[in-house]
């Protein structure tokens, strides 16, 4: 059975049809194509299109598929084109001729559109689920290692010393704002096609607000031009994937540094890592360089809708049957990564006396720059003597804070050497740096215990 063909006298070419099917993929929509046209025989009803008899016995008919779907139990043959084929074909083997009813004002147009997007309403609030429980995850971490003292990095250059939970929680945000960018796609997929038949809309008074509400959509689409065509939602779910990716490629690839030897900063759980087939000691973040690796692929499957949509005219056209297959691989990628990466930062250990002893003098040179401040001198006076200071440093070989304080007040100007007293060796200590760091956001204890509460309010029920 095919949904079209009565101007045609002979057979498609089989590599034309295997070109143009689309069931491989679509399947996936099988469930969303039963619902909407369970909705649709009501709306049918309701513009007097069916009796109620008849709109009775097609959602029984239907109802009897989507129990076949959800057991498992529905077979396909070869003659589906694709999943919409294939639920009409069954319904006909079920019900008989009044299945070709079910079409009435209908186009396979409006139709998928709306399955894509009852697809994505499903699917979603499942996808935010996963980033949320890797924010838990990045919660714990900065819980239990909120006070362990570590080089923070600008450029990959030691810059100034932070704590541990507030660099775990420097990725707990960007998540956050994944999922706000996720909860207004949603919004803007809710927002139903079907009733817009082929292009110009049905022949007859369909309630479609009403079709809306019960399909779950917030509204209709005003303009049936533009619902068949509209793939907005794909290309914005694709984005917000996109940017998932990188942010945890991001968070994949510090992981992947500071796990390494010459870092030493980490090491993983045996449950999430693998070995080398020919060094035997090795131990290899493979799960965080596959992380690296898929959100390159999660980039080209956004880029690549774009150049699909970028040239199409108006309405519909088939080159939108390459919207799926994008869209349901950037969601298993995301699916497959986010649990994983939960349980190994979960499991990771961390050597705090790692992190600790990379916390050279140097890292405090910003720290020297505001003693010299809080003493009267301009900051930008101050940065440029502590970086004579810096240099005098490294041309004796030895750390900023053996640098002697008549050495100090050589180089300061006179009206400031005076006020310059042994205090000023006060301001190498790690844990008073992080601790003046105290503004909102910053990486002082206080302050970052304070980030972690709000972190847990926004997380919710944490």
């Amino acid at each position: 059975m095919q949904l079209w063909g009565g101007r045609f006298s002979g057979k498609m070419d089989p590599q034309a049809w295997q070109l143009n099917a689309s069931l491989s993929f679509d399947h996936r929509l099988a469930r969303q194509d039963v619902r909407g046209s369970l909705a649709w025989a009501g709306a049918l009803e309701q513009a007097g299109v069916l009796s109620s008899d008849e709109r009775r016995q097609i959602c029984a008919g239907l109802e009897a598929i989507d129990a076949e779907f959800a057991n498992g139990e529905f077979i396909f043959v070869e003659s589906d084109e694709d999943i919409h084929t294939a639920v009409e074909r069954r319904l006909g083997e079920l019900i008989g001729l009044l299945a070709g009813k079910l079409h009435t004002g209908r186009s396979r147009n409006d139709q998928v559109a709306t399955d894509l997007r009852l697809w994505l309403l499903d699917h979603l609030p499942i996808l935010d689920a996963s980033l949320r429980e890797l924010q838990s995850a990045l919660i714990q971490r900065a819980e239990h290692d909120l006070d362990v003292l570590m080089p923070g990095y600008t450029h990959l250059q030691r810059a100034q010393a932070i704590l541990l939970g507030h660099w775990w929680l420097s990725h707990f945000w960007p998540l956050q704002r994944d999922r706000q960018r996720l909860a207004q796609a949603l919004q803007r997929a809710a927002i139903l096609p079907l009733g817009s038949g082929a292009l110009a809309g049905a022949p007859f008074e369909v309630d479609r607000l009403a079709l809306a509400g019960e399909l779950g959509f917030s509204d209709a689409a005003p303009n049936s031009l533009d619902a068949v065509s509209d793939r907005d939602f794909v290309a914005e779910f694709l984005f917000c994937a996109a940017l998932i990716g990188v942010h945890l490629s991001r968070l994949a690839e510090n992981v992947v540094l500071f796990a390494s030897a010459e870092f030493g900063y980490f090491e993983l759980s045996d449950a999430y890592a693998t070995g080398s087939s020919l060094m035997p000691q090795k131990k290899n973040p493979d799960v965080f360089e596959l992380t690296r690796g898929k959100a390159g692929a999660l980039l080209g499957y956004l880029t690549g809708l774009l150049a699909v949509l970028k040239g199409l005219p108006s309405s519909y056209d088939k080159d939108l049957q390459e919207d799926k297959p994008p869209l349901f691989a950037a969601y298993d990628t995301l699916m497959a990564i986010l649990p994983v990466l939960a349980g190994a930062l979960q499991s990771l250990t961390v050597h705090a006396d790692r992190m600790r002893d990379a916390l050279d003098a140097g890292l405090m040179a910003t720290d020297l720059a505001d003693y010299l401040v809080d003493k009267g001198l301009p900051f930008r006076q101050a940065h440029t003597l502590v970086g004579k200071l810096v240099q005098l440093a490294q041309s004796q070989g030895k750390p900023l804070n053996s640098i002697s304080l008549d050495e100090i007040r050589a180089l300061a100007d006179p009206e400031i050497n005076l006020k310059i007293d042994p205090s000023i060796y006060s301001v190498f200590d790690p844990l008073q740096s992080v601790s003046r760091r105290c503004s909102f956001g910053g990486t002082a204890p206080q302050a970052v215990r304070s980030q972690l509460e709000r972190a847990k309010q926004v997380l919710g029920g944490f």
